[in-house]
């Protein structure tokens, strides 16, 4: 072998050992597809928490907030940056429900999936001293009058909190096309609202809710799970203990620009997999009504396939699948 091919060869296998242990070069963005104070603010911030703490990685992190059109400000903004490892989003379910509804030409195929972190499921919250005092209530005005109840939810519409209103319209026989629906940019701005008289009805997060549900302010009227959630929400039966077979929640995923490389994915998944196996995020876990749901890159990218044809079925009863 002449000297040439010998340091050819070896200059190779430097940069291919380079390229397999790639990690960040400059200030990692997590980016929220929401206003700060909701669900998916709490997500990023707990990440960036754990991994500031822990001292995960050896560049800064920072969350940027970019509320607008459910996740089409986030899917556009992680869109100009192919390829770029030092940008992640929160994903929700509204990475599927935009491209469904026509809302983004964006898909779930335009991103790159890093891993699954959590579900959580939905609760029906109304103001404390609300004429809906149970579920049956709720139920009975949805299908007398659907538009009698004014119900918010972030982030817009045809989002996971939106199909999980559609589902209780449908499950009692209401027309679950003639809801009257509000999307705000935040959980955060639908709850104020709520707490402000100016709504009926919000579907969201547990997690979102407990403070004001503890205070008295607001009361939950239904749960979309399969069984009973803790204090303070211990005393509210689901939808199926009230004899409506709802069951629906929304969950977190991590998602980077497409093009990612493969030593990239596996940085990130092995940074992931730390932060949800420490005592601070099962923690974080429990005190926000969570369930674990943790996976890495190649079940997420399957799980997104199933969940969009899910999605576009129940979409479709909404009125607004394109």
């Amino acid at each position: 072998m002449g000297l040439l091919l010998e340091f050819a060869l070896a200059l190779t296998a430097l940069q291919a050992n380079a390229h397999a242990q790639w990690q960040p070069a400059k200030n990692v963005e997590i980016v929220v597809p929401s206003a700060p104070g909701g669900s998916n603010d709490k997500t990023a911030r707990g990440i960036e928490r754990i991994i500031h703490d822990k001292r995960l990685l050896t560049s800064t992190l920072t969350v940027v907030n970019k509320p607008g059109g459910g996740n089409a400000m986030t899917m556009n903004y992680l869109n100009q940056h192919l390829g770029d490892a030092h940008y992640m989003m929160i994903g929700t379910p509204t990475i599927l429900t935009n491209h469904i509804i026509g809302a983004s030409p964006l898909n779930y195929t335009d991103f790159t999936p890093i891993a699954s972190l959590f579900n959580e499921y939905i609760v029906f919250a109304v103001k404390g001293d609300s004429a809906i005092k149970t579920g049956r209530d709720l139920g009975e005005r949805l299908k007398k009058d659907p538009k009698s109840v004014s119900i918010g939810f972030a982030t817009a519409v045809g989002s996971h909190n939106h199909i999980a209103a559609g589902l209780l319209a449908k499950a009692i026989g209401g027309d679950v096309r003639a809801l009257k629906v509000i999307a705000f940019k935040g959980s955060s701005e639908a709850i104020a609202a709520l707490l402000g008289g100016h709504i009926d009805l919000v579907t969201t997060a547990a997690g979102n809710v407990a403070e004001q549900v503890e205070a008295g302010k607001l009361r939950i009227v239904g749960i979309a799970a399969n069984q009973r959630l803790t204090a303070p929400f211990a005393a509210v039966p689901t939808w199926k203990e009230q004899g409506i077979n709802v069951v629906f929640g929304g969950w977190r995923s991590v998602m980077g620009p497409k093009g990612m490389s493969a030593p990239q994915i596996a940085y990130w998944e092995k940074i992931m997999a730390q932060v949800v196996a420490s005592p601070e995020w099962k923690n974080d876990l429990e005190r926000n009504y969570l369930t674990d749901d943790f996976a890495l890159s190649e079940r997420l990218k399957v799980d997104l396939q199933q969940d969009y044809v899910s999605m576009k079925a129940v979409l479709g009863d909404l009125g607004l699948a394109k």
